[in-house]
């Protein structure tokens, strides 16, 4: 019962920071393509689009915001980089001159960091 308690919260919580950060995006002028994108290949919190730039988003709310940061393993970097190609597949009407990968951390204080590009390597 408890751990279906914190699983709750946790989606709970999941789902405020990404609420946060998609308004952060529309404010600074970003376009919402998809949320919750689900792949074969895995989930992407959100698909985002500015002039010819689209940006996939991986939302991470912990503690602290170096908490967050450190939550995004080469692992999940891998899986963000195939939901995203599974995206572009089911997506050709997307025109575009760059892809990027972006983190957005947030701490329990609501305050946000977001760290662009952090999946260039790939």
């Amino acid at each position: 019962m408890i751990r279906q308690q914190r699983g709750l919260v946790a989606y709970t919580d999941g789902l405020t920071a990404e609420g946060i950060v998609k308004a952060a995006c529309l404010q600074d002028g970003w376009s919402i393509l998809l949320e919750r994108a689900k792949t074969l290949r895995g989930e992407i919190d959100l698909v985002v689009r500015k002039d010819k730039i689209i940006c996939f988003i991986e939302v991470k709310k912990r503690k602290t915001l170096t908490a967050a940061a450190e939550c995004l393993t080469q692992k999940q970097q891998t899986r963000l980089y195939q939901a995203a190609e599974c995206l572009l597949a089911q997506h050709p009407e997307w025109i575009y001159d760059e892809l990027r990968f972006d983190l957005f951390m947030i701490d329990q204080q609501q305050e946000i960091a977001w760290i662009k590009d952090i999946i260039r390597q790939m």
